[in-house]
C-alpha cells in the first residue's frame, strides 16, 4: 500500500492527425515530461486516457511504449475494466505481459439494473483471483457509469489479498472518507478528483490520480509532499490553485479541454477519438487566458 502514496498522472492518449492511430512517439514524450517532476507514477488506458475508446492492440503498444519511459522506481498502472468479468480477466492478464504494475478496475455498467452488489462483488472476486497484478477499483464519477460500489462491498473486497486500493472519483468527501473507514488498513484510497487532494488527505487518502496533474504535476506532487510533512499552509495554497485548473479545466471542458492545454503546454495533446469532438475554437482562446492566469504560461 505504501507504493501507492502519492500522486499519479492518468496520461491522455495521443493520436496521430492523419491516420487517428495511437501515437507512441508522442506518449512516451509527455511521460517523460511529466515524470520530471516527483510524481508516484502513471496510469494508462482510464477516462482521462480515452480507455473504453482504445483497440485491444493499440493497448498492448501503448503501454510497452510506457513501460520503456517509465522508470522501474515509479509506478505504471494500466486500466483494465470491461463489460464482462472474462473481458476484464484477458485484459487485466495483458497488462501483466505488458510490463504494468497494477490494473485500475472500473465496475461494468450497461446492465446496471442487473448489476447488484453481490453480482459486483462476484465479478471483482473472480477479477481479482485470476488477476497476474494487483487491483485497484475504480468509483467512476456516477454521470459517467450510474454504478455505485458502497462502502460496505468495497470494505468485503478490501478482504482480498490481491485487492489493492481503490480510486474514488466520485467527488464527495463523505463517500471517501467512508471507504477510508471501511477499506482500514487492508487497501489505499486515492482520491480522483483534483479539487479535493488536500481534504482526502485529511480524510485519510494516501495520494490522488489527477487529471489536474497533467497541467501542473509539481504542484500536485508538492501538494501531497508538504501535507505529508505537516506543512498545511503551503498544502492548502497549492489546493486553491490545483482546485482552479480542475474546474476550469478537467471538469468543464473534459478530455477534450485538457488534450487542447497540453498543446498550449508544448506536449502532445491533439484532438480526442471520435465521437468525443476537440474544443470549440472560442473555448480554446479561453483557455490560454486560463492557463496563463494559473501561471502555466507566459502572460
Amino acid at each position: 500500500m505504501d507504493a501507492l502514496r502519492g500522486v499519479f498522472a492518468p496520461a491522455t492518449t495521443p493520436f496521430d492527425p492523419v491516420t487517428g492511430e495511437a501515437d507512441v512517439i508522442a506518449l512516451r514524450h509527455n511521460l517523460r515530461q511529466w515524470l520530471r517532476a516527483p510524481l508516484a507514477g502513471v496510469v494508462l488506458f482510464g477516462s482521462t486516457g480515452e480507455g473504453v475508446l482504445l483497440d485491444e492492440d493499440e493497448r498492448a503498444r501503448l503501454l510497452a511504449a510506457a513501460r520503456d519511459a517509465v522508470p522501474a522506481e515509479r509506478l505504471l498502472l494500466a486500466g483494465a475494466g470491461a463489460e464482462s468479468t472474462r473481458a476484464t480477466i484477458r485484459l487485466c492478464r495483458a497488462a501483466a505481459a505488458g510490463g504494468a504494475d497494477a490494473v485500475l478496475v472500473q465496475p461494468p455498467a450497461y446492465y446496471k439494473p442487473q448489476l447488484t452488489p453481490e453480482a459486483l462483488r462476484d465479478h471483482f472476486q473472480a477479477v481479482a483471483d485470476a488477476s497476474p497484478l494487483p487491483v485497484l477499483l475504480y468509483q467512476v464519477p456516477p454521470r459517467f457509469s450510474g454504478v455505485e460500489l458502497p462502502a460496505g462491498l468495497v470494505g468485503e473486497l478490501a478482504q482480498h489479498p490481491n485487492i489493492v486500493g481503490i480510486k474514488d472519483s466520485s467527488g464527495d468527501l463523505r463517500t471517501l472518507a467512508a471507504l477510508v473507514e471501511a477499506c482500514g488498513r487492508r487497501c489505499a484510497v486515492l482520491v480522483g478528483n483534483g479539487a479535493i487532494l488536500f481534504g482526502a488527505l485529511e480524510v485519510g487518502a494516501v495520494g490522488g490520480i489527477l487529471a489536474a496533474a497533467l497541467l501542473a504535476p509539481e504542484r500536485a506532487a508538492s501538494l501531497h509532499a508538504h501535507h505529508a510533512q505537516g506543512e498545511l499552509a503551503t498544502a492548502g495554497r497549492l489546493q486553491e490553485r490545483l482546485t482552479m485548473l480542475h474546474r476550469r479545466v478537467v471538469a468543464e471542458l473534459g478530455v477534450p479541454g485538457l488534450k487542447a492545454a497540453l498543446d498550449l503546454l508544448a506536449l502532445h495533446g491533439g484532438a480526442p477519438r471520435p465521437p468525443l469532438k476537440p474544443l470549440r475554437a472560442s473555448a480554446a482562446a479561453e483557455l490560454r487566458t486560463l492557463l496563463a492566469q494559473a501561471g502555466l504560461l507566459p502572460r
